[in-house]
């Protein structure tokens, strides 16, 4: 499976234009009924909003879905979803809703694309992007006299020690992009001259800073 960009965090921002208060509020979510349920949540606590438009996306099963909420067709769920639909970063498994009061004065076909697009864009900005890389899952034993430079090999490999148990030998758990493991566990065995292997344990994402913006 591939990696691919999401939303690191929920968030929320809003700017307001021609006394249009706009309000950009964007999440994470793992499915299409969390998505959903998401964008229900925001309509119950904006009851008395004109609009609350939504666009998501998700990878399993691959699916995207946008909604106007009664703005003009195409001026607000579509300009949502470009916004998730980046071309230089496409993200998925991300929620975004636009809740827009109404201010009184009429916006326009193009003034309501820059706005929603704007609400949105900012709710990404203030969620923030991580990369998904599928890693491997590691179990490694290692005697004590080797704990300080293996911990220090994890790191330089870019891994991830997601516990540590310390008994007659020193038992990591820990996890490194996939394209990584190999090279890694060729690094154990150069370190410990042989005397310990690794065991793979299986598959997961996990999240990583974004290198050089992609």
């Amino acid at each position: 499976m591939a990696d691919y960009l999401t939303l690191q965090k929920r968030a929320r921002a809003e700017f307001t234009v021609n006394k249009s208060r706009f309000i950009g509020t964007a999440a994470p979510v793992g499915s299409n009924e969390e998505a959903l349920s998401f964008v229900n949540e925001i309509r119950r606590e904006f009851p008395d909003a004109r609009h609350n438009v939504f666009a998501y996306a998700v990878r399993e099963p691959e699916y995207a879905r946008f909604s106007d909420d009664g703005e003009p067709s195409g001026t607000a769920g579509k300009p949502v979803l470009d916004v998730l639909r980046a071309t230089a970063r496409p993200l998925t498994d991300a929620v975004i809703v636009v809740t827009r009061y109404f201010g009184g004065i009429l916006l326009g076909t193009g003034g309501l694309v820059r706005a929603y697009s704007e609400g949105a864009r900012i709710a990404v900005e203030a969620a923030g992007i991580v990369k998904m890389c599928q890693c491997t899952v590691f179990d490694v034993s290692v005697p004590y006299n080797y704990y300080e430079r293996f911990s220090r090999l994890i790191e330089a490999h870019g891994g991830v020690t997601e516990q540590t148990d310390f008994a007659d030998a020193v038992r990591f758990t820990l996890r490194l992009p996939v394209g990584r493991a190999g090279v890694f566990a060729a690094a154990v065995t150069d370190l410990t001259n042989g005397a310990v292997t690794v065991a793979e344990t299986g598959e997961k994402y996990d999240a990583f800073p974004l290198e050089n913006g992609t």
